[in-house]
């Protein structure tokens, strides 16, 4: 959701903090802003509506000059998307800070602070704290231990960033619940709520565990853990590079990680297989005896990663023999369980940091499963940390908001899951054999689809004066058509929806005419027969079909039929195939209708709070 950045450096540090902001614009955010303690110890202040080449403007009209600086970039909770409440806060010239995440108790402790003589500019959570940080402060406590005694009442979660102003020579971090980082440099110290912000600056990084609290000055870092006590967080080298958040040749990062699906692909398979086997061994050391007692898992996610775990059931079921529930986190957290015998819990997630399937991991800890198992793409997250076993996808940033390659490299590591596991539980070498050759043969099939790209880029016209598209799939095509209908609504804005395709006569069939496009995933598997005759149905009843295939599939185009060819695969890896075109299609008819493709409305990448 919204994005930190600070600094205490030598040299000024307003441009470092400005492109910090920029570089986590992907997160979403709705207002940005900036603070600067100058050299006489003055603090200047502004903050903007609108994009962070808003604010850029903003500083470059009133330079902002100074060594010690926090930013933000906000996205509306508490209070409307408006100035007062953009961040950085301050409380009378003495305390700013910068704050993500959600303040559960903001509103008893705002009355108390109204009470107590504070006025209150803004409608935010957020200005609870920067008024306990100051009342601390004005006690006599030193930064450190104002910030700390002050979070202490906090209930909910946060990211803080703050400064005393009459202690130019300290900038104070601390985490619970909302990631943050430390940048560690020469001279020079940075906090961000992602790396990425900080790849200009440093590719050295301290990863703030749960409830740390740490104090930066420009030669030295201490952390003090939620117990109170010093300690040391290990400095990791960053091998991501300073240009993986651009753009190059691509009009939009959305397109730029859809082709990068192949190699992604390819990287997340690298080191897990040897031969005609899946390694267990690259889930964890202590993988193969755990998976060997495993009989039964349970997948939760959110969004698009739920519906990665939907297509794992299919294959988990059907391939492994193993019952599989598939739960979308913020469902899961709040209801009673009945926890199967030697389970396996298995989270998804982009980032690692999704509020409610963390919130859920920490649930399934406490309930009896006999392991947990992530899959993630960010290794430092606090999903990694606190699962027992892990599988890293090797996805690379994604800067879209519309996940593409982080979905693909899940249901890659999951297909691996199913093998490793099913080894356990009566899959012969042959048929392990086989679905690792399928695997391998993925990176080249994905190729030959985006090889479409023009042929889905006019299909594209089609749909841009629709209000509603309908997609259907069959078995485990029909979370691929869930995923297609997320990514033409998160995009295009255009309302869609996927149902299995053997629901029609259930009630969809109602909503069939001329003006409601039907996108339908058609692989050559055995319930193909059963999918021609529901679009029949459709057609019958004037909607307008447009069917992805591939060549094997006996269908003909003509009037109110359009067949879209993919290349002949097998039902094992189809859904990482048809998944291409679903992201073609919704990006293009994105880019025809002028949306914000990379950052659409309303929607942040990161999901750091319910």
């Amino acid at each position: 959701m919204c994005g930190i950045v600070g600094a205490i450096a030598q040299r000024p540090v307003a441009a470092i903090l400005l492109e910090g902001l920029r570089r986590l614009e992907y997160r979403g955010y709705d207002s940005a802003g900036i603070a600067v303690l100058d050299q006489v110890g003055k603090l200047n202040r502004l903050r903007t509506l609108g994009k962070v080449a808003r604010l850029r403007d903003e500083v470059a009209a009133a330079p902002l000059s100074g060594t010690l600086g926090i930013a933000h970039t906000r996205w509306a909770t508490h209070g409307e998307p408006a100035v007062r409440n953009a961040h950085p806060h301050i409380c009378r010239d003495r305390c700013v800070l910068v704050h993500n995440g959600i303040i559960e108790n903001h509103e008893e402790l705002r009355r108390e602070q109204k009470a107590a003589g504070h006025h209150f500019t803004s409608e935010t959570d957020t200005e609870v704290v920067v008024h306990a940080v100051y009342d601390e402060l004005t006690a006599g406590y030193p930064l450190i231990e104002a910030v700390r005694r002050a979070t202490a009442r906090m209930t909910g979660a946060f990211a803080l960033g703050v400064i005393d102003t009459q202690d130019p020579e300290h900038l104070v971090a601390a985490r619970q619940g909302s990631p943050l980082v430390i940048g560690v440099g020469f001279g020079e110290h940075f906090i961000a709520s992602d790396v990425f912000a900080l790849l200009p600056v440093t590719h050295r990084f301290i990863f703030l565990e749960e409830g740390d609290i740490a104090e930066l000055t420009r030669d030295t870092v201490r952390i003090w853990s939620r117990d109170g006590e010093l300690v040391k967080r290990p400095v990791k080298e960053s091998a991501v590079a300073a240009d993986s958040a651009e753009r190059g040749e691509y009009r939009h990062f959305m397109l730029k990680e859809i082709f990068e699906q192949p190699r992604a692909i390819a990287d997340t398979l690298e080191g897990r297989l040897a031969g005609n086997r899946v390694l267990p061994e690259g889930f964890g050391n202590t993988a193969p005896d755990l998976f060997a007692q495993v009989k039964a898992v349970t997948i939760v996610a959110c969004g698009t990663s739920y519906h990665a775990g939907l297509v794992a059931r299919f294959w988990l079921e059907s391939l492994a023999g193993l019952p599989c529930t598939v739960e979308v986190a913020s469902e899961y957290r709040y209801r009673r369980h009945v926890v199967p015998e030697s389970a396996l819990f298995v989270t998804i997630s982009q980032s690692g940091e999704t509020a409610d399937t963390l919130a859920a991991l920490r649930i399934a800890k406490e309930s009896g499963y006999a392991t947990t198992l992530a899959i993630c793409n960010v290794p430092e997250s606090s999903l990694v940390r606190e699962s027992d076993l892990v599988l890293l996808t090797h996805a690379g940033p994604e800067i879209g908001v519309a996940s593409t390659k982080a979905f693909t490299t899940q249901l890659i590591a999951l297909l691996l899951l199913t093998t490793a596991l099913g080894r356990y539980h009566g899959l012969s070498e042959a048929a392990e054999a086989r679905m690792v050759a399928l695997m391998r043969s993925v990176p080249s099939k994905m190729e030959q689809v985006l090889a479409l790209d023009d042929r889905i880029a006019t299909l594209a016209e089609q749909f841009v004066d629709k209000q509603h598209t309908l997609f259907l799939g069959r078995g485990e095509q029909y979370p691929i058509a869930m995923e297609g209908a997320l990514k033409l609504k998160e995009i295009s804005y255009i309302h869609a929806e996927a149902y299995p395709a053997g629901e029609l006569k259930h009630g969809p069939l109602a909503l069939i005419d001329e003006n409601m496009p039907v996108v339908a995933v058609a692989p050559n598997n055995a319930l193909l027969e059963k999918l021609k005759s529901n679009l029949e149905e459709v057609r019958a009843r004037g909607g307008q079909l447009f069917v992805f295939a591939d060549f094997a599939v006996p269908l003909t185009e003509e009037s109110g039929v359009t067949v879209i060819r993919l290349p002949e695969t097998d039902d094992l890896i189809d859904p990482l195939i048809f998944t291409i075109p679903m992201q073609l299609l919704a990006y293009h008819v994105a880019v025809l209708k002028g949306t914000d493709v990379d950052q659409p409305r309303n929607l942040a990448k990161s999901v750091t709070v319910e």
